[in-house]
């Protein structure tokens, strides 16, 4: 499912405009972006947590010369499932 089909599901499921669907979603990233970005969690109860991760520094290999290289520590954005979710994947 891409991001039109989304917008679609949503405003069948709500009975609402595909115009406000689509202002529904883009708040929902924007609203999730933000609090990543200020170093917050997201936690949608039954449906999982939108957390920061932190990778730690490491060397790496240039797979072309076989050279060490050092790789710098990075902030990544998860995603942990909830229970409800993962019971319904099953």
């Amino acid at each position: 499912m891409n991001k039109a089909e989304l917008i679609e599901a949503i405003a069948a499921s709500a009975d609402i405009p595909k115009t406000t669907a689509t202002r529904v979603l883009d708040a929902f990233t924007e609203s999730v972006t933000t609090t990543l970005q200020n170093g917050d969690s997201v936690t949608l109860v039954g449906f999982g947590t939108f957390a920061v991760k932190e990778r730690a520094a490491r060397d790496g290999r240039n797979p072309q010369t076989g050279a060490t290289i050092k790789i710098a520590a990075a902030k990544l954005p998860g995603f942990k499932p909830g229970k409800t979710l993962k019971d319904a994947v099953n």
